[in-house]
């Protein structure tokens, strides 16, 4: 039996105030007169977080636009522009949300990597190391400061550049950056760690590795979303741990369903990760009795309103397009209905999922 030696994150500051060390962390991997680009979201334009950023020299600030996920196409201008302004850097840094750490990565890998990123979008195609990358989430969910993927939207699909090469060299986690985030946003990708866990967890590649983080965050997850207190400025500190433990929970196993069949609502509708995952997860009893069961009374109790109907004037064009594209996700689907799972998901079957979202 082989089994998977797969690379983590070289390294890891947490606490609060943690951001204000940037500086000093990323100064031995200052290589001359190469700058360092931060890739930051646009919300933060004009925000404190700004002026908090150790800009030195030539070092460039790119507010990077995330209001959709990042497209390949975006990741290569990205690239190119460096190369041709800077030739090389010495790192990126990417500030942000799930989106704007996913360009980050991506824009690493393609400083030393050549053609489009949209050539490696699949399972260990990047043959050479990015440079050096930050991550600093600014959001706490999506685990994809801990992930071995990149996810893209390319032109004929939406997946990941998964590679041992994919990963950040550092991460800062700070809670302090995530006290103002807006509550819809803040539940939307706190579902994703917690569908993350779910899927993991009820997964056929499930293993003590993944088990042993997937229960922590599923119980940080709990604390946070169930907390009869409502949210208080610990929650911060536990979902951030959350989507921690929870990304490292995939790192060994898989996701599943939900995400599967979310990126097929990225791709075609431009549906974000996030919440694309709750419109989905929220129908599939089926599969997650208990986690689905759970998820409403979240939902209820945080009063969120779960999009509804949005596949409803869709074409069998559009259909076949989303089915497609999930479908692509192989390891996906193994991991959440066995090795013989292209006889239970068959394409008609994936339809009337789709069209009960």
């Amino acid at each position: 039996m082989a089994f998977r030696n797969f690379k983590m994150i070289g390294y890891v500051i947490y606490g609060r105030g943690a951001f204000n060390q940037l500086d000093e962390i990323i100064a031995p991997h200052r290589k001359g007169g190469a700058p360092m680009i931060f890739l930051v979201d646009h919300f933060f334009e004009s925000k404190e977080l700004v002026n908090l950023t150790p800009v030195r020299d030539n070092d460039k600030i790119f507010f990077v636009d995330v209001s959709c996920e990042p497209k390949t196409t975006y990741v290569d201008s990205l690239a190119n522009q460096l190369k041709q302004e800077f030739g090389t850097v010495s790192g990126i840094i990417g500030i942000g949300g799930g989106s704007a750490m996913d360009l980050a990565k991506a824009v690493s890998l393609m400083m030393n990597n050549p053609g489009s990123s949209a050539d490696y979008q699949g399972w260990d195609l990047v043959k050479n190391a990015g440079v050096y990358k930050v991550g600093i989430p600014t959001l706490s969910g999506t685990g994809a400061e801990v992930s071995r993927t990149t996810v893209l939207t390319g032109p004929t699909k939406k997946l990941g550049m998964n590679s041992d090469f994919t990963p950040f060299d550092q991460i800062i986690l700070d809670p302090e950056l995530t006290a103002n985030v807006p509550s819809n946003q803040r539940f939307y990708t706190g579902m994703d760690c917690y569908i993350h866990c779910i899927e993991s967890l009820t997964g056929t590649f499930l293993n003590e590795f993944s088990k042993s983080y997937g229960e922590k965050a599923l119980h940080l997850c709990q604390d946070v979303y169930l907390n009869k207190n409502g949210w208080d400025g610990s929650c911060d500190d536990k979902l951030m741990m959350a989507s921690y433990a929870g990304g490292m929970s995939i790192a060994y196993s898989q996701v599943g369903i939900a995400h599967a069949i979310s990126y097929g609502l990225s791709y075609l509708l431009g549906t974000k990760h996030g919440i694309g995952n709750c419109i989905v997860f929220d129908k599939l009893e089926e599969f997650y009795p208990d986690g689905v069961k759970e998820f409403k009374r979240m939902v209820e109790k945080n009063h969120i309103d779960i999009p509804k109907n949005i596949c409803a004037d869709l074409t069998d064009a559009d259909f076949n397009k989303m089915i497609d594209v999930s479908l692509g996700m192989k390891p996906l689907w193994e991991n959440a209905l066995g090795p013989n799972w292209e006889k239970q998901m068959t394409r008609k079957r994936l339809r009337r999922l789709y069209e009960l979202l």
